[in-house]
């Protein structure tokens, strides 16, 4: 698998269509920290490393209300194929505001609006809403 992310995503938006509580899957950093991030931005209840036998395993709490689940749209932007990048000046605003984009940065993986209050540049990794 060459786009660990997309897979992630995937996971995440199919764990979402059947209405699943919780999503595992494989740890690495960068995942951990957009997981940390969707937390941060309340698009997920909880995320947490766990070790499922020798490895290391990311688990994702899914966050639900009476509406429905709070993601109701994620969507990978920039890929291996095509690296999408922008300037802190440039930063998108996802549904006006409602949404948030995810960048990754020199200072590190952060939503588009901490990156425009720092005037960071970097690659625009997704979309959620």
């Amino acid at each position: 698998m060459t786009d660990t992310i997309a897979d992630m995503l995937t996971r995440i938006r199919n764990a979402v269509a059947v209405k699943k509580s919780e999503v595992i899957l494989p740890f690495s950093k960068i995942k951990y920290n957009i997981a940390k991030l969707l937390e941060q931005e309340n698009y997920v209840a909880k995320v947490e490393k766990v070790k499922i036998g020798q490895f290391d395993e990311l688990k994702i709490v899914l966050k639900y209300n009476e509406q429905g689940p709070a993601i109701h749209h994620i969507r990978r932007i920039s890929r291996p194929g095509q690296r999408i990048y922008i300037s802190g000046q440039e930063m998108p605003r996802i549904l006006n505001g409602y949404g948030s984009a995810i960048i990754s940065t020199s200072q590190g993986v952060m939503t588009s609006q901490m990156a425009k209050k720092q005037n960071i540049g970097g690659e625009l990794m997704c979309e959620i809403w």
